[in-house]
């Protein structure tokens, strides 16, 4: 006869290994539900009529508000919309109407070389491959997430300092780094809310979630969040 006693402490060792910072997969399908009830069709807030205008918005996005990003590009679009007319502005004609932007002489560099990349490599179109994005000046991989997800309908989720605040907070994606949120974030979100969970996440960050004055007391979320500060 086997002694039982092993196979216990195996149970138990796995039991103890669970994160007990992390939401169970009960409660996060409890969190995308009440987001997707408060907001059934999220999107970003950035302004944008193409694909092309919308690469250019997050670009200047970084380390930037989406209400500032918007005030420069209702002048900028009308003027620029395609690969072919930003090239012709060049970095001296652009920089004008992005100068109310942070780093703006940068981006400025970075999106005239892409749109000469998008002329030269994909016939002045965005590019829907990941590498292919990530190859353009400025196109980091949160950029790029935002890209496949927004414009192309992938199931990515960018993490922004919105989403890792939000992630880490409630427990529902733990994580030292933003690799290992978006990882967490990917592994954990029930695929029936993925293509939407990275706008639901970054609104919840920006107008609930903040950074120094979060409102926990009027969060629909408060009693599924693991915050030991919360108010």
């Amino acid at each position: 006869m086997t002694d039982p006693t092993p196979s216990r402490k195996r149970r138990s060792s796995r039991h103890t290994q669970r994160d007990p910072q992390a939401l169970s997969s009960a409660a996060i399908q409890e969190m995308f539900q009440r987001l997707q009830q408060l907001n059934p069709k999220p999107t970003t807030e950035l302004e944008y009529h193409s694909t092309f205008e919308l690469l250019i918005a997050v670009m200047l996005s970084a380390q930037a508000t989406d209400v500032s990003v918007n005030k420069a590009t209702r002048k900028l679009f009308p003027i620029a919309s395609t690969p072919q007319a930003m090239l012709a502005l060049g970095e001296s004609g652009l920089m004008p109407y992005i100068a109310s932007i942070g780093l703006y002489r940068t981006k400025a560099r970075n999106v005239i070389a892409s749109c000469a990349q998008l002329i030269d490599r994909h016939v002045a179109e965005v590019p829907h491959e990941r590498t292919a994005l990530e190859a353009l000046p400025g196109v980091g991989r949160k950029t790029a997430n935002v890209i496949l997800n927004t414009a192309f309908g992938e199931p990515t989720i960018a993490v922004d300092t919105h989403i890792f605040r939000v992630a880490n907070r409630t427990g529902l994606a733990p994580g030292k780094n933003v690799k290992e949120v978006e990882a967490r974030l990917l592994q954990v979100t029930p695929g029936e809310f993925m293509h939407a969970a990275h706008h639901w996440l970054i609104l919840h960050g920006r107008y609930v979630c903040k950074a120094r004055a979060p409102n926990c007391q009027e969060c629909l979320l408060h009693d599924l969040c693991l915050w030991p500060d919360k108010k």
